[in-house]
């Protein structure tokens, strides 16, 4: 009769948690190989990021998405929103090519090149610059909150937000122009989006970068969720070699594995250490690990200790793996359905945005019929219809166009029918067309009006439209 109610009270007692406990991750630094890499994509990203912001071009700046005049500026080429279509083949082109380095080289994009790794990489460098090494990190926090450590945290937080407000200026340079940005600060005239963007973007970044860290890899980036679908058993990824390896545990220097009756793994848990993730890529492969070859380069280091060849870890294929291939049978089967498949659409919309980006005519025409007056007989016996032309000339370059008009015959243009309108402007103007009263039926008659640059005649545009004559 007990028996239930001991089983309910310890049921009571019993703390089920649904979400794991968040430990705070200590990643050592290591030098080595892979770390160079990483450096140098931390640095080229940024010089990019940071760097473009000051270019210039036909006394402009050179990258410049002004929202406000709804034109992208992008070195010599003029986007309006007219040419959204280049954004999708931008988004398209980046997406596959994602696609098919994952498909080669695993999570390499993740390592080396994402905003987050790189702005958590550079908040690391602060941090290790600031508060010491792995053990004076952790030494620093587990004390008491005195004058040094107050100090210390209050240098490192005081650069993250400097990093991170230049950040979000940097960001917000490239869609209100740079120079009118820095006189607005100065003179306390930021607008409110302005304003609202820089501190938002900027604390995100700290946020990010700064606290989240791995958090973000491992929880709220979608992609490392996805990933798997894009690998396969001969794409490169951080592989450790348990064949080798195993069974492992602590020797003493230079004593055989044989000897011992041991792998060549001696458990010193460092490839644990620099992980920025925290993981045990010895537990194989797991969607937190994002391919910084953190762990290959600390092994590499711990194996020339040992006196063992390096390689324990490493960037390998599942198949290299289990059928021993060497390094000229892993590259042989980088050329496979999947990735021929991924090359091929690559190329294909890369080359057709191009060659659509390269033929692409600098002139737009909009052409909107007058609906007050639908038709009208001039002093001539002439029957007269306006049009309004809207002239979107999309080079940084003033030209002047001549307008014509042909489908109805005797049809022409009454008045000026040439246009001057400055570099990167829209020109709005109203012309007439007149036609003889016997030129065409009653009602609605098809015409074409030609606009073509007077110093290009390659550079025109023809555009059809309506003409009604009247009962």
């Amino acid at each position: 009769m007990n028996q239930p109610q001991e089983n309910t009270e310890e049921l009571k007692a019993a703390k089920v948690s649904f979400y794991e406990k968040h430990k705070i991750i200590y990643a050592k630094g290591i030098r080595g190989y892979f770390d160079n890499w990483r450096i140098a994509l931390v640095i080229f990203t940024q010089v990019l990021f940071y760097g473009g912001l000051w270019l210039t071009w036909n006394d402009r700046q050179a990258i410049l998405l002004h929202l406000v005049e709804r034109k992208f500026y992008i070195f010599g080429v003029v986007f309006w929103p007219q040419d959204v279509i280049y954004l999708a083949a931008l988004l398209i082109v980046s997406a596959y090519a994602l696609f098919l380095v994952t498909a080669v080289a695993g999570r390499l994009f993740c390592g080396y090149a994402c905003p987050q790794t790189v702005y958590t990489q550079i908040f690391m460098w602060i941090e290790n610059w600031i508060e010491g090494d792995r053990n004076a990190r952790i030494k620093l926090d587990k004390g008491p909150m005195d004058a040094r450590k107050l100090r210390l945290k209050a240098t490192k937080h005081l650069l993250w937000g400097i990093v991170g407000l230049w950040t979000g200026f940097t960001l917000v340079g490239y869609f209100t122009p740079v120079e009118e940005l820095i006189n607005n600060v100065l003179t306390g005239q930021l607008g409110p989006w302005e304003t609202f963007w820089i501190f938002f973007y900027g604390g995100f970044t700290i946020l990010m970068a700064g606290f989240m860290r791995e958090q973000v890899c491992k929880h709220m980036c979608p992609y490392a969720r996805f990933q798997s679908v894009m690998f396969d058993p001969d794409t490169m990824i951080i592989t450790y070699d348990e064949e080798r390896g195993e069974p492992r545990g602590a020797r003493k220097k230079n004593v055989a594995p044989d000897a011992a009756r041991l792998g060549d793994c001696i458990d010193c848990n460092q490839c644990v250490i620099v992980c920025p993730t925290g993981i045990d890529i010895r537990k194989g492969l797991q969607y937190e690990c994002i391919g910084c070859a953190a762990c290959v380069d600390v092994c590499d280091q711990v194996m020339d200790k040992v006196g063992l060849p390096r390689g324990l870890i490493r960037y390998s294929t599942e198949n290299a793996m289990a059928k021993h291939q060497g390094k000229q049978e892993i590259l042989a089967h980088i050329i496979r359905p999947r990735i021929l498949l991924y090359t091929f659409i690559l190329i294909v919309i890369t080359g057709l945005s191009i060659w659509f980006l390269m033929s692409r005519i600098p002139l737009k025409v909009d052409i909107i019929r007058d609906r007050s007056t639908l038709a009208r007989e001039a002093d001539d016996g002439r029957i007269e219809n306006v049009y309004m032309l809207q002239i979107m000339n999309t080079e940084e370059q003033a030209r002047r166009y001549k307008v014509t008009v042909d489908g109805l015959p005797g049809a022409e243009i009454t008045g000026d029918g040439e246009v001057d309108v400055p570099a990167a402007t829209l020109q709005s103007f109203n012309t007439v067309v007149a036609v003889p009263p016997d030129a065409g039926k009653t009602g609605s008659n098809p015409i074409h009006f030609e606009i073509v640059a007077m110093d290009n005649p390659d550079i025109k545009v023809r555009e059809k439209a309506a003409f009604l004559l009247p009962r």
